[in-house]
């Protein structure tokens, strides 16, 4: 291999590997971007979550544990959340997916997608504790719980797009190299 083209597939790769960070920040825009539906802020499905998931499932060598506490903070300020919320939340959860990330790898996609809805009902519901905690209030719990059955409904349409792009991705650096 000329000396051009291996570095030509050392920035594919390099490339390919930023997809992830790249469609986590395009995940987090969608999570903050305004909505002109009264009370659509507080039930917004967990676009970022969806992609943690998936990824952490998935490709979790290349989403890392500082990409996703720098993308929570940066939802956070975004939204106006308590920062560190969301890192917390999303950290939590790789967490967890890393520990059974075994039954989800290879698996049928209702499987997967299960695994999903368990996830973020535990993030849906860590998020609404914390949100109590810091603001030394209850908040009512029905929009934590919409915001569940949106996240878990949106879940198939995101997780398909993701790995379309992962599939395109992973097909054109081969075909580089």
């Amino acid at each position: 291999m000329s000396r051009g083209r291996l570095h030509a597939s050392r920035h594919d790769g390099f490339a390919a590997g930023l997809l992830p960070i790249f469609t986590m920040v395009l995940l987090a825009l969608v999570t903050v971007m305004p909505v002109k539906i009264p009370g659509y802020a507080a039930v917004t499905p967990l676009f970022v979550l969806m992609g943690a998931y998936h990824w952490t499932v998935y490709r979790p060598d290349l989403l890392p544990p500082v990409a996703l506490f720098v993308l929570g903070c940066v939802v956070d300020l975004l939204a106006g959340a308590p920062l560190g919320v969301s890192s917390l939340v999303l950290l939590v959860v790789r967490t967890a997916v890393m520990r059974q990330r075994k039954f989800f790898v290879g698996r049928l996609f209702p499987f997967v997608w299960a695994g999903f809805a368990l996830a973020a009902g535990a993030a849906a519901a860590l998020q609404w504790a914390l949100g109590c905690a810091i603001n030394a209030g209850l908040f009512d719990p029905r929009s934590a719980l919409l915001q569940w059955v949106l996240s878990v409904g949106a879940y198939p349409v995101v997780s398909w797009i993701l790995m379309r792009l992962q599939r395109w991705s992973l097909a054109t650096w081969e075909a580089r190299a």
